[in-house]
């Protein structure tokens, strides 16, 4: 990718500037010391270690990592959602003053769409096969107005439908009578319906054609902006971060490594590992020549000591083999794990 053109894109856009303005706000969304781990046979993995971070209204934040660095497991802890054998051993997850993580199970159950909603990676398995979209979208109102009339509910569902530009029609239909992108876009319509404040999308684009990615895309950047929405958007596709988002958060062995603007992120990374990310992206200069990152992801359950990345790391130091880092707060509102950057090499 030519860092250049990204620039140019990122200035072009009217929101990346609002955006970059509004994380002056207070924060609709706080992540606060999150951990969570799984129990297995094998042993205990750590899948979340100690994630923080803050969103103001209207921000689009971006989740990359390799498989297996933690990002869908934020996605479901956020949602109360992590089965056995996972568990949330501790942090909060505060949106607009409520912790969801103190909230019994039938106050999580309503804080779910009204102030969060989660937009699945699969649609076509998220929605029920034998019911029609309407009745699924009447549901999930009536589950949290079950005063609300039935007329006022059908507006609702109807006007959440032309808000991500599906027709009428779609209220009467089967999910199997939908294309892909359709039944993506249906996710979206529920998950907006009670206008949260918070949305995270896990992977939306997945095994979408270019085309419908980019209307997908584009559903979520118009419906995001019309409610003000924080929208964290987990993916593996940085073309598409590069375009949509306003930040970027990089995980790693369920650690947030670096945290910048999207401009900072795909000009001047600072972690090594997000470096690497960015270094292996095609390139227009370099056709042809592909640059991968070296070995592998670790096992959650046995992680190396010290940095979790410094099996892999090009700039590894004596003390990385040792000793964890911190966070690192730097210029410009962003944060990175790297002892390269906390005065202690």
């Amino acid at each position: 990718m030519d860092n250049s053109v990204l620039v140019e894109n990122d200035v072009a856009r009217p929101e990346a500037k609002t955006s970059v303005k509004a994380t002056t706000a207070a924060p609709v969304l706080q992540v606060r010391n999150l951990e969570v781990t799984y129990y297995t046979d094998a042993g205990r993995a750590k899948a979340l270690d100690d994630v923080s971070f803050t969103m103001p209204a209207g921000q689009k934040m971006g989740m990359v990592g390799e498989s297996g660095s933690g990002k869908s497991t934020l996605a479901l802890a956020m949602m109360r959602m992590i089965k056995e054998p996972g568990r949330i051993e501790q942090g909060e997850v505060v949106v607009d003053g409520t912790d969801l993580i103190s909230l019994n199970e039938e106050d999580m159950r309503r804080a779910r769409l009204s102030k969060i909603a989660y937009i699945p990676q699969g649609a076509m398995n998220s929605l029920n096969p034998v019911m029609r979209i309407g009745a699924q979208m009447v549901d999930a109102v009536q589950s949290h107005l079950p005063n609300e009339k039935a007329a006022a509910i059908n507006e609702r569902c109807m006007h959440s439908l032309a808000s991500v530009d599906l027709d009428p029609k779609v209220f009467r239909m089967y999910p199997h009578e939908l294309s892909g992108g359709m039944k993506q876009r249906v996710c979206i319509a529920i998950g907006i319906l009670l206008h949260p404040q918070v949305i995270i999308a896990d992977e939306p684009t997945s095994a979408l054609d270019v085309v419908t990615q980019r209307q997908v895309m584009e559903t979520i950047d118009r419906v995001q902006a019309k409610i003000n929405a924080a929208v964290i958007l987990i993916g593996h596709d940085m073309g598409l971060m590069a375009q949509f988002v306003d930040r970027v958060a990089v995980m790693y062995a369920g650690r947030l490594v670096e945290v910048s603007s999207v401009r900072e992120m795909f000009t001047d990374p600072k972690h090594p590992y997000a470096q690497a990310l960015i270094s292996s992206l095609p390139n227009l200069e370099n056709k042809g020549v592909f640059q991968g990152i070296p070995g592998l992801a670790p096992s959650l359950l046995r992680l190396p000591s010290g940095c979790a990345f410094h099996p892999r790391c090009s700039k590894v130091m004596d003390i990385c083999k040792t000793k964890r880092p911190e966070a690192t707060i730097l210029p410009g509102d962003r944060s990175v794990m790297c002892h390269l950057f906390d005065g202690e090499a």
